[in-house]
């Protein structure tokens, strides 16, 4: 909100027409020149900014967005065979994991005296 009125002060402030010329060799008589309010060429200036920021920031995440995809990929493949496995093994049902084949047995010596 307070950027909202600050822009709106400016805006009101700054509503005078500027020339903006594209041609740098002929500044009296430019070939393509126009008239804008300035708050309107600022403000162009600011959305064009941002749009090229996102832009740039999403081309440079591509490469992890990338990675994540084939990792997302390779674990589904990983769990289907997985589950290919156990069926093929018979030693679970589908969907449900595993029993343990060994589990250690935890012995504590006893205190020396």
């Amino acid at each position: 909100m307070p950027i909202a009125i600050v822009f709106v002060a400016f805006a009101v402030a700054n509503r005078h027409p500027v020339t903006v010329s594209l041609d740098p060799f002929d500044p009296a008589r430019p070939a393509f020149a126009f008239a804008v309010p300035l708050f309107e060429l600022l403000l162009a200036g600011v959305i064009g900014g941002v749009v090229i920021g996102g832009v740039a920031a999403w081309l440079r995440q591509s490469k992890w967005r990338r990675a994540a995809r084939l990792a997302q990929a390779r674990a589904s493949d990983l769990g289907a065979q997985l589950d290919q496995m156990k069926q093929q093994m018979g030693t679970a049902e589908p969907g449900k994991p595993m029993p343990p084949r060994y589990t250690p047995q935890l012995t504590i010596p006893p205190p020396a005296a």
